[in-house]
């Protein structure tokens, strides 16, 4: 009579524990709390792109004509500026949209490195670090070549003291510093990830290429006027197309996520069960 007292507490394959472990075996991206902060970040950063773009050709089309030159000496700081005085206020508006413009860029670098998953993540990394380290670079040289000639020039100081001033400021070591290292990474970067991308395959290869193309092709602009828009238009175009796949690469469901405890065998107590009523029988 007491062999058969474990049979009551035998649990079954409609158990409550097997019906758990049948629900808690795996959980889809929706229900998974780091699914959803992957998906709601993956797709922040996917916006960057667009707003980046437009934010480039934006402080490209408004910049002053003939102000984007390096006042490296003094009879170059004299000609740039009564351009600045006449256009002081456009170049402000135009040196505070290219910072937020570089910083976008940054951002839209590690965006658009995590295509890169499978092979050629590690250049897309490399790339991503070139573009952020050119990005901040460039943030501020930018502040010399905009924003510190506006304001020469809108100074109540005389000509010559202006363009001492922006003279010695483009020569101080930090500057000089930050020139070199945007030059070499702004160019650089582009190549790098338009590489890793086409490696990869994980956009089109025209997309690979056609994002290098333009980018290149917008950080050769000079201060020409809103014509600038025209040869930008690439870029542009490769930065909606990135932000489309960066957006569906966000959507698409993740591998189901196991328990670190696996859902207890069902067929184990059935064998034991059919063992103790074996021995009960005998």
């Amino acid at each position: 009579m007491h062999d058969r007292k474990p049979l009551e507490y035998a649990p079954s394959a409609s158990g409550p524990r097997s019906r758990a472990g049948a629900r808690g075996g795996h959980l889809s991206r929706s229900e998974h709390p780091a699914g959803k902060a992957v998906w709601a970040r993956q797709r922040i950063l996917a916006v960057f792109l667009p707003v980046t773009a437009v934010l480039y050709i934006s402080c490209e089309a408004l910049d002053p004509r003939g102000t984007d030159e390096v006042a490296t000496s003094m009879a170059v700081a004299l000609r740039l500026l009564p351009i600045a005085a006449a256009h002081s206020s456009q170049l402000y508006l135009a040196g505070s949209l290219s910072l937020l413009a570089l910083g976008g860029l940054a951002v839209s670098y590690a965006a658009i490195a995590l295509l890169v998953t499978g092979r050629g993540w590690v250049i897309a990394t490399v790339a991503a670090l070139l573009g952020a380290v050119g990005a901040f670079a460039g943030a501020l040289f930018n502040v010399l070549v905009g924003v510190n000639l506006a304001a020469a020039a809108s100074a109540h100081m005389t000509q010559t003291a202006a363009a001492r001033f922006l003279v010695t400021s483009f020569g101080s070591v930090p500057a000089q510093a930050a020139e070199y290292v945007y030059f070499v990474s702004e160019y650089a970067a582009p190549v790098v990830m338009g590489f890793a991308l086409w490696r990869s395959r994980a956009v089109p290869r025209w997309l690979a290429v056609l994002f290098t193309v333009g980018l290149e092709l917008a950080e050769a602009m000079g201060s020409y006027g809103p014509i600038v828009v025209l040869f930008m238009l690439p870029f542009a175009a490769a930065m909606i197309l990135l932000a489309v796949w960066i957006w569906r690469a966000a959507a698409r469901p993740a591998a189901p996520l196991h328990d670190t405890v696996p859902a207890p065998s069902t067929a184990a107590p059935d064998s034991a069960a059919t063992s103790l009523r074996t021995s009960s029988g005998s």
